[in-house]
This record gives structure tokens, sequence and C-alpha cells, in this order.
């Protein structure tokens, strides 16, 4: 009972294997991931801070001189060689996050003109966060395999049972400490992304337990 608790739910679109996508798993996962690179691009374009991770990035790119995408890079790979205590799998799901997040947001960035009034620039920062929250649960749920920080977390809620709320707001909240005191830059958006979005993706996973959640037997 313990275990069914502190597992994803199942959905009509979970996939049985992470590198086989049924004809219901592969859009969702791919149309989730572009949402939430669409989400990213939006952050980025209201100008009040990056994500935690990036943050984390540019810390340690400022006490190093390297460079900060191969820095993201390998960050990347260290938090996937977290997985390893919690028998986490990558799958297509974890290629085509780093593939299809960054198409979402390259797009968003390229064609959507960046706000210049503060009240527009705060609807972005709050869409990007819902977008980026709402678009996780639904690519989870396809079962295909989490992202290298989303694994982390699955593993640590699989683990401790934990909201999964909580599980995002604590490792988000940590590394954007982390990276403020590597020298990174924090802002508002920063803060709000860190406190909101495992609160947002919390939501979205508890209102896809309740409407299209499959009992297992």
């Amino acid at each position: 009972m313990s275990q069914r608790k502190h597992t994803l739910p199942k959905t009509p679109w979970s996939a049985q294997s992470h590198w086989i996508p049924t004809p219901s798993s592969l859009p969702v996962l791919s149309i989730s991931l572009l949402i939430f690179g669409i989400g990213d691009g939006l952050l980025l374009l209201s100008h009040l801070g990056s994500t935690p991770w990036t943050v984390f990035a540019q810390g340690i790119a400022n006490k190093t001189g390297g460079h900060i995408g191969w820095v993201s890079f390998f960050v990347s790979v260290g938090v996937m060689l977290t997985w390893l205590p919690f028998k986490q799998k990558p799958g297509l799901g974890t290629i085509l996050n780093i593939s299809l997040i960054a198409v979402g947001l390259g797009f968003t960035a390229s064609i959507v003109p960046a706000p210049t009034e503060m009240l527009w620039r705060i609807v972005f920062m709050l869409a990007g966060v819902i977008l980026i929250g709402s678009a996780s649960a639904f690519y989870l749920t396809c079962h295909m395999g989490p992202g290298p920080r989303d694994g982390l977390m699955v593993g640590l809620y699989q683990m401790t049972g934990w909201k999964i709320g909580t599980i995002r707001t604590l490792i988000e909240a940590t590394v954007c400490f982390m990276g403020w005191l590597l020298g990174g830059i924090v802002g508002i958006g920063t803060l709000v992304f860190a406190l909101g979005v495992g609160w947002v993706l919390q939501g979205t996973l508890g209102f896809i337990v309740r409407h299209f959640s499959i009992k297992e037997v």
C-alpha cells in the first residue's frame, strides 16, 4: 500500500517501457516538453531572474572560469549520478527532455517580444512557472524517463513519500542558495520559481490523479 502511495500515477497515456512509446504517450510527452520549453522562454523573457539551476551553473562558472554551457552540461551529468541510489532509469523522455525543451525555449525567445512594462513582465514570470510546473506533471506521468533534475526529485519522492511539492521546493531552494553563495545572479523570478513550481507540479498531479488515474489491481 505504501509503495503505491510513493509512485507516480498511471494514466491512459502512460507507456509500459521507458524506450517504447504508445500512440498516446508520445504526443503527450512531446507536447508537454514543448510547453515546458515555452514556459522556460517566458520566464527568460520576463528578465526577473533565471531558474535556480541556472543560478547554480552561473555560480560555478564564476568560481571556475568555465563556460556556463559546459558547466550546465556537467551539472546535469552530476545530477544523473545521484540517481544511482534511487535506481532511476533514463529513457526516451530523458533524451526528449534535453532536446524538446530547448526547441520550445528557443522558439519562444525568438518569436515572442520581451515585455517592457513591469505588469507584463510579472505575467510572463508567473505564466512561465505555471507552464513549467504543469507540463512537468504530464511528461512525468508518461513514465518514459525523467530529465536529470526531475529524476532526482522522483527518486526522493519514491524513497521518502514526502509531498512532491515539498521535495521540489527543497531542491530548488537549496540549489538557488548554493548558486547565490557562489556568485550566481538571483532575481525575484528565481525565488518565485524555486518556491512555486513544486506546488504547481503537485497540484497538477492531483488533478491528473482525480480525473485520469488508472487504478492498479
